[in-house]
């Protein structure tokens, strides 16, 4: 530690031991699991439940990753909504695939997605831009994400425009440059902390043949 900061090498909390996660405890498949995390998840009261951690990488290989809000799941996989033009946008048409961590730290649970990704429907996209507060449907026409700008000035001069083009109150479309993706699992982990860093991690995988199976992985 230099001067007040905190040595994170320091930090230990220990998992509860009586936590686990058996195989007897999964549902049928990785769909009926995540609903039911996510329903503990919502009941625990975390805050933005849906928050996850989306990984893309370039055409080279090199990663990124940010913070995004689950917006939809189904058995078909796992939906967010972005600028295609951002910079996980042109990740994910350059190199499709993706990975999701959803850190339920305070519940001693996580679960990490793999898998392809594939833009949802135009009308899906815009059944769902029409669902959003009126701000942020602006702010999707006013935002160049993930480019350089001058100044927090210029984010706001394009708001203004935006909201000067449809200032009539008419319902605002969606930019055809945003649209969903959805991330098609390949796997699904449940992680469940445990005492003695002994945590369990299940694992749906789809196999070559098209099946689904569970693996438990090390700690």
């Amino acid at each position: 530690m230099t001067g007040d900061t905190p040595a994170p090498a320091a930090m230990r909390n220990e998992y509860a031991a009586d936590r686990g996660l058996s195989e007897a405890d999964l549902a049928g498949d990785w769909h009926a699991q995540f609903a039911r995390w996510f329903a503990d998840a919502v009941a625990f009261g975390l805050p933005e439940p849906n928050a996850m951690v989306v990984g893309t990488a370039d055409a080279a290989g090199r990663p990124s990753g940010r913070t995004v809000l689950l917006k939809g799941f189904s058995p078909d996989g796992f939906v967010f909504f972005t600028n295609h033009a951002s910079r996980k946008g042109t990740e994910a048409a350059a190199n499709p695939y993706a990975s999701l961590v959803f850190p339920w730290f305070p519940m001693q649970r996580q679960v990490v997605v793999a898998g392809t990704v594939q833009e949802v429907p135009r009308a899906e996209t815009e059944a769902y831009f029409a669902t959003r507060p009126r701000a942020s449907q602006l702010g999707a026409w006013a935002s160049p994400q993930s480019q350089v700008i001058p100044d927090r000035a210029a984010l706001e001069a394009r708001f203004r425009e935006a909201a000067e083009r449809f200032a009539d109150d008419a319902p605002i479309p969606a930019p055809p440059h945003w649209g969903g993706l959805r991330v098609r699992p390949d796997s699904v982990e449940f992680w469940q902390g445990h005492a003695g860093r002994l945590h369990d991690r299940l694992r749906f995988r789809r196999t070559d043949a098209g099946d689904w199976i569970v693996e438990r992985l090390a700690p």
